[in-house]
Parts: C-alpha cells; sequence; structure tokens
C-alpha cells in the first residue's frame, strides 16, 4: 500500500497564551526512510516524504553522478518479499553493465563510474552526506550554455505559482517544493518533499524519464534557500536559471558565477537580488 505524504496527530491547540482545543487534530508531513539498494546491496537510506520514489532513486543517481542517461539503469523496483513498513521504503535498482570495446584488449573506453560505499542514513537535510573527503565535491559537469532569457515579471510570478503547487505544504506547512517553469512562467513539473534536495531529486528524475535532460530551456523555482547541493544539482541537470525566495550561500553564488547559471535570490513580489549572470534577466 502506497504511503501517505501527511498524517493525522492529536495536538493541544495554544492561541494567544491559553488553550483553545485540547484534543485538536493537525496534519503533519510524513518523513520516512527510503533505502536504495544497487544489485541487492545497501547503497544508502534517505530520509524523505513518501511519493514519487522511482524519481528520487533516478534522480539521485543521475545527480551523483552514477548513471549518465535513463539506458544506464535497468530497472527500479521493490524488493519481493518484504513486508509491513519495507515493502513501501526500499527500493532495489539495477545498473547496466559499462560498454565494452570490441577491439583491443577489451577494456571499455567509457568513462568509468564511481565507487560508492554509502550504507548510512541521509537526513532530510543533508544533500552530501557520504561524500569523504573535499575532492568528492568537485563538480565534473560542464559549462551549463543556453540562450534562455526571462523577464522579471514572470520572474516575479513565480513564487505565486510554486505555491500554487503545494498541496502538501498547504496540509502541514512543513514541505519544500521545487518546481521547473520555461520562460512564460508556465509549470513543466512541481514536487514536494522534507528534503530541499530530495524535491529536486524528484524532478531530475522526472526529467530523466522523460528525455527532457539538459533542462536547457528551464528555470528552477524553489522554496527556500540556496546552497551547494542545490545548486550543484541544477549544474548537473543543464538548468540555466535558479530562482529562490530565501538567501544563497556563498558557494551556492561561487558555483552560479563559474558554471554559467543566473542565480536569484529573495524573490518576493516585484523585488529580487541577482547574484550571478544576470544577463538572462531582461525587461
Amino acid at each position: 500500500m502506497k504511503s501517505e505524504a501527511s498524517s493525522e496527530r492529536a495536538i493541544v491547540r495554544v492561541r494567544d497564551g491559553k488553550v483553545v482545543d485540547s484534543a485538536a487534530l493537525d496534519r503533519v508531513v510524513v518523513e520516512a526512510p527510503l533505502e536504495l539498494r544497487v544489485g541487492g546491496k545497501p547503497l544508502t537510506v534517505v530520509m524523505r516524504t513518501p511519493g514519487h520514489d522511482e524519481e528520487l532513486a533516478r534522480g539521485f543517481l543521475y545527480s551523483e553522478g552514477m548513471i549518465g542517461s535513463l539506458a544506464d539503469l535497468l530497472f527500479v523496483r521493490r524488493p519481493e518479499g518484504l513486508t509491513g513498513d519495507e515493502a513501501d521504503n526500499v527500493l532495489d535498482l539495477m545498473l547496466a553493465p559499462p560498454p565494452v570495446s570490441l577491439g583491443g584488449l577489451g577494456k571499455s573506453t567509457a568513462p568509468q563510474r564511481p565507487a560508492f560505499e554509502r550504507s548510512f542514513v541521509a537526513s532530510s537535510s543533508c544533500g552530501v552526506c557520504g561524500k569523504t573527503s573535499i575532492a568528492q565535491l568537485a563538480i565534473t559537469s560542464p559549462l551549463v550554455q543556453s540562450p534562455l532569457r526571462v523577464s522579471r515579471a514572470i520572474l516575479s510570478s513565480l513564487p505565486e505559482r510554486l505555491r500554487a503547487s503545494q498541496a502538501v505544504f498547504r496540509e502541514t506547512g512543513g514541505l519544500h517544493a521545487s518546481a521547473i517553469f520555461d520562460a512564460q512562467g508556465e509549470p513543466l513539473a512541481a514536487r514536494e518533499d522534507v528534503g530541499r534536495h530530495n524535491a529536486l531529486d524528484k524532478l531530475i528524475g522526472w526529467a530523466l524519464a522523460e528525455a527532457r535532460l539538459p533542462l536547457s530551456a528551464g528555470i528552477l523555482m524553489v522554496s527556500g534557500r540556496v546552497s551547494f547541493e542545490i545548486l550543484q544539482k541544477a549544474i548537473v541537470a543543464g538548468l540555466p536559471v535558479v530562482a529562490a525566495v530565501s538567501a544563497p550561500s556563498s558557494l551556492a553564488v561561487d558555483l552560479a558565477e563559474r558554471f554559467g547559471v543566473t542565480l536569484v535570490g529573495f524573490l518576493r513580489g516585484a523585488s529580487m537580488n541577482v547574484y550571478a549572470h544576470a544577463e538572462r534577466v531582461v525587461d
């Protein structure tokens, strides 16, 4: 049975310092572990909001560099024989073997996929858990190149359009959201999750399955702040514009400058700060 994204809990409701309801009910966002296995072996456990789990798995593998296309992933499925919570919270993935050359020594000429040993819990606020050295944070993706231009008026409309897609947030007030829009501000896809990086991984997994990568004509709008992991995933997905209602970190700004991403923060009404590559933002 598929898990729900929100759950009802009993609360004591206090208003203006007084108990107004000692037996009220409230809906809270569900945070649950998702164990990802590759070839039956544990890879990592991601704390997420249930829903679009296969997209999350595909997007996670893609943004981590474990796959470069949908063809690199043979299947994503629920393992057989699991019961209870495990039945809803485990995914088994199988990667395609790397291509081999038919000539010479028969060795593969394709880039080697990175080896991953990440058998621990990644919290909902953790986007780079499992990295064991600073060198592993290096981004090897190409520069983001796109002729996309977006008007300030369109950018100003995106926060409200993002909120319109946040059905579970309206119930719980406890979810992050990411959405991809086109240059006219029309939504292409939106996802919610207790982890901001999970919401983006779900979008990347959607785009991978829809053969839309790189998203060189897309605008990413996120509900919170922009830090390293959000920019890293946006760069891997080829997104030329990243906008947020809150602040970016210094490293996010540096990455945006370096990789050619237009970075917009504090996007509230007609006000915004453009931190990098402002040439894409036009009247």
